[in-house]
């Protein structure tokens, strides 16, 4: 296979595999946002600020220190989805959050959340009302269901182990006719795609699942997805 019709060869493969995620993950929040609301903030309003450890270390080196802190006012809503807070400058980072690390702040607030969002160890409690998501079966690989329930990490690793199936298996029928050497140099030039999530703090708020492209490890295997 000369350079240029393998280089259209794995355009065609990106395209199936890039669809056939999209279509996976469009499933999932479907089915991940049911009963959820989208969560918006005005300038003015109160909110908790979950402290990540990446973005917040001095803060969070224990597991006996807060997850969060607050409350803090919003000074402006960028989108939707980012907000500038009154941050004081002792924290020493950008005042700008995504809405992810924005739980809303009530006057009535003794305590952060019945199982605060802030606290280590279980998920959150799932607040009246809000439908938890019924398991997902991938009707091509039927031994893959998703399960229900909050979206915790599990249950995002079983989402990632199956698009990560039904990639490969695409990938394999596309290659099966060439030859061991056209596959190595086709392998070298597909790029890859990791599912994550961004959710905020707060269950009724919308989850948005995200195709991230990266490259594959040094080994040369065929991993779609890195867990």
């Amino acid at each position: 296979m000369d350079g240029k019709k393998r280089a259209e060869f794995v355009k065609q493969i990106h395209e199936k595999v890039k669809s056939n995620i999209e279509r996976m993950t469009q499933q999932y929040m479907n089915r991940a946002n049911k009963g959820r609301k989208r969560v918006i903030f005005e300038p003015g309003d109160l909110v908790w600020l979950h402290l990540r450890k990446e973005r917040f270390p001095d803060k969070r080196k224990s597991k006996l220190m807060p997850r969060g802190d607050g409350p803090f006012r919003v000074l402006k809503r960028i989108n939707d989805n980012a907000y500038k807070l009154d941050l004081p400058g002792e924290y020493g980072v950008s005042a700008t959050f995504n809405v992810s690390d924005l739980s809303p702040f009530y006057d009535t607030d003794i305590e952060v959340s019945r199982t605060t969002p802030f606290q280590e160890g279980e998920d959150d409690e799932i607040p009246e009302g809000v439908q938890q998501a019924k398991g997902i079966r991938d009707p091509l690989h039927p031994d893959l269901t998703i399960g229900s329930g909050p979206l915790t990490k599990g249950r995002l690793k079983r989402m990632q182990e199956a698009i990560q199936a039904q990639s490969n298996t695409v990938f394999a029928n596309e290659i099966k006719s060439q030859s061991e050497a056209d596959v190595c140099r086709i392998h070298q030039n597909i790029s890859y795609y990791k599912l994550v999530k961004a959710v905020s703090r707060v269950e009724s708020t919308e989850i948005d699942f995200k195709l991230i492209p990266f490259k594959s490890n040094k080994k040369g295997r065929f991993e779609w997805f890195k867990i």
